[in-house]
């Protein structure tokens, strides 16, 4: 898979696409073209850019996807490839009729390699997990007990050494940076699962009717910590309620194009998130019981 995320924010431009290349016209200064072959995530945040239809689907006929942002540079649409999977239809069809365990046990895999992943990223930058690789462990099927919410309320305040900060505010805090690396992160989770001939719509867990992309809230959950640490190193030097510009969000997508060792080897997340996405459709096709989430 391709790892190039590109985000068209700073400058007035016109895209449209010229022998298989995006061609970026910004109004002041020279064109600059990329292949469309190499673009994971195509984010247009400046509220003056012109694309043809091209564009998007040549962006989408690469495995590519593409996020819309508002007025305050966060996200607010996002398009996906309909066909990357040969046998597409029969994996959606198995996908639909996975049975209740079986979507149960892989939320319990889920919840237990996101607080794991939180009580680690504690432990790296505070020196103790506040309680959660425990925590973890009591997980059973399904989440009954609700203990990710239970561990995200004891993460959030330790985190940030903030007792008062609540996740998901819309005060002028840290969320929009959370928000806007969550938004990029939920975009190449999607991809990574239309790539293995899954839909993203058919979720394990969240069951929001208005949400397109449940399964992608669902499988991205375990590696949200990877935003939550860039989003701390940069609160570190800045203040948060400073608006999103282009340094912020270039440091926010940072992690999305970094190499981490699981198991031993140096893999992109992309390369990570692909081999997730393969793994999910074996559990739904072959009865495959453990779904891949590696430690990073």
């Amino acid at each position: 898979m391709t790892e190039r995320v590109l985000d068209i924010s700073t400058a007035p431009a016109r895209l449209h696409v010229r022998h298989a290349q995006l061609v970026i016209e910004p109004e002041e200064g020279a064109e600059v073209t990329t292949p469309l072959a190499e673009l994971a995530v195509l984010v247009i945040s400046h509220p003056r850019v012109l694309m043809t239809q091209s564009v998007i689907s040549g962006v989408a006929e690469n495995g590519g996807a593409v996020v819309i942002c508002d007025g305050k540079h966060l996200p607010v649409a996002q398009m996906l490839p309909l066909q990357t999977h040969s046998t597409q239809s029969e994996r959606f069809a198995r996908q639909a009729l996975a049975s209740l365990p079986l979507r149960k046990r892989l939320w319990q895999q889920i919840v237990r390699a996101k607080i794991r992943a939180q009580g680690r990223l504690l432990r790296e930058l505070h020196g103790t997990d506040g309680g959660l690789s425990a925590m973890a462990e009591r997980v059973r099927s399904g989440d009954g007990s609700n203990l990710e919410s239970q561990a995200s309320r004891r993460y959030w305040p330790l985190l940030f050494g903030d007792p008062k900060f609540r996740r998901g505010s819309e005060g002028p805090d840290q969320n929009a940076h959370l928000n806007y690396g969550y938004a990029v992160l939920r975009a190449m989770v999607a991809r990574a699962l239309c790539g293995a001939g899954l839909h993203p719509s058919f979720g394990l867990q969240h069951h929001n009717r208005y949400d397109a992309f449940r399964l992608a809230d669902d499988v991205m959950e375990p590696f949200r910590p990877l935003v939550d640490r860039a989003v701390y190193r940069w609160v570190q030097e800045h203040d948060p309620q400073e608006p999103l510009d282009k340094a912020a969000k270039a440091w926010l997508v940072r992690p999305m194009l970094e190499r981490y060792n699981c198991e031993g080897e140096l893999r992109t997340l992309f390369d990570v998130l692909s081999r997730v996405a393969a793994s999910l459709a074996r559990c739904f096709l072959e009865s495959q019981r453990e779904l891949y989430l590696p430690e990073m």
